[in-house]
């Protein structure tokens, strides 16, 4: 296995690709070159990158950017199913977001992916019970981001978040692999309760921006959510719904909601 990974880490297109993209930057935008070289081009892989990224955003006065960056190395190091997480967020980003025509574009500027990647140490440190520096990933990330995730919220893989401004998942969150959001979802509870009290997203499912899920319900596979919506429960796989509250108002409109992005409701409505 190990063997494995590191004739991965030594032919890897997607870095090489990245690393070029980056040389196009400096070549046509020479006053980004210190920045592009500093974030991309002194690295010699992606996760060495995003451990400079994650830190060089989150540090501050109360804890410096190289102890942070100790701790997303050692996360890296420790488990590499991260930096698998992180790919595969990296690849959900580009061939989402419209906006997204480079795969350096998440690294450098988007949001969204890096919160993502800020989230995922968060959650690593809590599973090791290093609740305190969890919650402090957690504050800067709700800081620099605008989006607040409880690092004990679960999140699979190839999540996309468009834009990523007011983000909130709950601390029991559950979200499957191939989930897209775009800004101002929340993934909440519905009052004080202190057991399992937030949602459960299922894989391939697309939430509207501004949407609300509320509660322990669950979100069946390949749903879509309309924006604005309020979902106070659950919701069957493949369906769409949409209102305050929510209802089903048709099928999804297609298998992977998620990646076709389509939040027009036309063609799907049901009658009446």
């Amino acid at each position: 296995m190990l063997e494995t990974r590191k004739k991965i880490t030594a032919v890897d297109p997607v870095w090489d690709r990245i690393t070029n993209e980056a040389q196009d930057i400096v070549r046509d935008a020479p006053l980004m070159g210190g920045f592009v070289h500093a974030c991309i081009l002194h690295h010699p892989s992606l996760e060495k990158a995003l451990s400079y990224r994650v830190a060089a955003k989150l540090n501050s006065n109360e804890m410096s950017m190289m102890v942070l960056r100790e701790i997303v190395d050692q996360a890296y190091a420790d488990e590499p199913e991260l930096v698998d997480a992180a790919r595969a967020d990296l690849v959900a980003v580009f061939e989402r977001d419209p906006a997204c025509h480079r795969l350096v574009q998440p690294v450098l500027y988007f949001k969204g992916y890096q919160a993502m990647q800020a989230y995922r140490i968060a959650h690593w440190l809590w599973r090791r019970k290093e609740y305190d520096l969890s919650y402090f990933f957690q504050m800067r990330m709700s800081e620099i981001f605008g989006t607040d995730i409880h690092p004990a919220a679960r999140l699979g893989k190839g999540i996309m978040i468009d834009h990523a401004h007011s983000i909130v998942i709950g601390e029991t969150a559950v979200v499957g692999d191939n989930v897209s959001m775009l800004h101002s979802v929340t993934l909440g509870g519905t009052g004080k309760e202190e057991e399992d009290r937030h949602p459960k997203i299922g894989d391939g499912v697309l939430i509207g921006a501004g949407a609300k899920v509320l509660g322990n319900i669950r979100v069946g596979h390949c749903s879509r959510i309309a924006a604005g919506s309020v979902v106070l429960e659950d919701v069957p796989p493949c369906k769409t719904v949409a209102g305050v509250p929510a209802r089903i108002v048709g099928e999804a409109g297609c298998d992977q909601p998620s990646i076709s992005m389509d939040q027009n409701l036309a063609g799907c409505l049901c009658e009446g």
